[in-house]
């Protein structure tokens, strides 16, 4: 088993698919934005006639159309696709507010994203050893709350909206810089740098003085968590068009 296949398998990974499926519907057409190894679009080639599965690199997806795009510029005319599904994927794009209003404007009925909720992304930074790029956990450049997620989809109707998992992780200004000084020894490491593109590899052991830096911020996270009220790990949310 992959190690996709092992994420895929996990509680809170069960937990999210069968919230975003009972609010995906069904129809004539969709599109998977994002589609990676195609999970979600062979889920939804069980409710739609036709679903498109898009990513950076084209994918194959059996029983899928399998395309390359880019969220920003999507390839389709305006009012294509029942549904436009998009999970996992916006936190990763700088020009977000582009990419959704793409979404919104090749949907014709249904707009369903998933994206993580009130995430701290200063919590799990990473320091590349080559290039000594400091950048957010998994790469994800965007944080979201139900207030800039309105923003972003301004002519659309919220129909529904799941929240999956729990998250109290917080950290603030002073153990971030802490933690960057000491080189963010337990960042999420295992993908590449945003910027020169080298594998992230866990640091070296640090000098006394940045494992005393790291440590503290360590210390003053665990302090937050007691202080910081639980919230959603993912938010799910549906959006349709105005008829």
């Amino acid at each position: 088993m992959t190690d996709l296949e092992i994420y895929r398998n996990n509680e809170i990974e069960q937990a999210r698919e069968a919230d975003l499926m009972k609010r995906a519907g069904t129809g004539e057409a969709a599109l998977d934005v994002g589609a990676l190894d195609g999970h979600y679009s062979r889920l939804l080639s069980k409710r739609y006639k036709r679903v498109v599965a898009l990513d950076l690199s084209a994918p194959n997806v059996e029983g899928c159309e399998n395309v390359a795009g880019d969220a920003t510029n999507l390839q389709f005319p305006d009012n294509t696709f029942d549904l436009v599904f998009c999970a996992e994927v916006l936190e990763h794009i700088p020009a977000v507010e582009k990419a959704a209003r793409e979404l919104a404007r090749v949907s014709r009925h249904r707009v369903l994203i998933g994206v993580p909720y009130k995430q701290d992304t200063r919590v799990g930074r990473t320091s590349c050893t080559d290039c000594g790029h400091i950048g957010p956990p998994w790469g994800h450049v965007n944080e979201f709350d139900d207030r800039r997620i309105r923003e972003l989809f301004p002519g659309l109707k919220i129909e529904s909206i799941g929240y999956v998992g729990e998250n109290k992780e917080h950290t603030n200004a002073l153990a971030t810089w802490l933690m960057d000084r000491g080189g963010n020894p337990w960042g999420v490491y295992g993908y590449q740098c945003a910027k020169c593109g080298s594998a992230l590899k866990t640091p070296p052991r640090g000098s006394f003085l940045q494992r005393a830096l790291s440590g503290m911020a360590v210390r003053m996270n665990m302090l937050q968590a007691h202080l910081t009220k639980p919230h959603g790990n993912w938010i799910h949310v549906s959006f349709v068009k105005n008829s």
